[in-house]
């Protein structure tokens, strides 16, 4: 597989995760993106949460699985590297995949009332989402200080990791709070963000 191809892995499963994260919300006339939940604008009877989990989340995340794998290729072979992207695909390309599959109840559930075994497969996902692809992102980033032209990308990470991680923190602790919806959204920006950064690095950086 080619830098460019790895490179356009990595963009366009970014971009099929943002769209419909942003248009999801338009499917209701009170939906607040920064009270509610991503995956309330796809759970069990929305309008349109099948067309966006089939055409936008699932295919996201299997491309974002094969970038985390196929970049391994181009960057210097590490055991950190390893365990920092083959956590990152695991945990948030095939997480994305999970979530996409197993949406969660109308509404989303916060109570946990008689959830069904989709709505437990999601918040499991979504968990160990939340709590361990910050912490890899960090990982990659102590690593990448050592990779050719690596410095840059190095910062960019650990900074994204480390946002992601403060505001995965907050909304796992604060499941029912007013603020839900900006802390996933920063969480998933920041992550959003590196990944975007980290294909361009790989197309425009040689790697040794």
């Amino acid at each position: 597989m080619s830098k460019t191809t790895t490179f356009w892995l990595g963009l366009l499963g970014a971009v099929l995760f943002i769209i419909p994260s942003v248009l999801g919300g338009f499917q209701f006339d009170d939906y607040s993106h920064i009270s509610q939940f991503i995956s309330e604008s796809y759970a069990f009877g929305t309008p349109y949460g099948t067309y966006m989990r089939v055409l936008g989340y699932v295919p996201s995340g299997i491309l974002i699985t094969l970038f985390s794998f196929s970049v391994l290729k181009f960057i210097p072979k590490t055991t950190s590297t390893k365990i920092g992207l083959m956590g990152f695909g695991v945990f948030y390309g095939i997480g994305t995949i999970i979530v996409g599959l197993f949406p969660c109840d109308t509404g989303c559930n916060r109570e946990f009332i008689n959830p069904s075994i989709s709505q437990i497969i999601h918040n499991l996902s979504g968990a160990l989402t939340y709590v361990l692809v910050p912490i890899c992102l960090i990982i990659i980033g102590f690593a990448a200080k050592n990779w050719s032209n690596g410095k840059a990308l190095s910062k960019k990470s650990i900074i994204c990791g480390a946002i992601a991680f403060v505001f995965s923190m907050l909304l796992t602790s604060e499941p029912n709070g007013n603020y839900i919806g900006l802390y996933q959204r920063l969480t998933e920006g920041s992550i959003l963000f590196w990944l975007i950064n980290f294909a361009f690095y790989i197309k425009n950086h040689n790697h040794a």
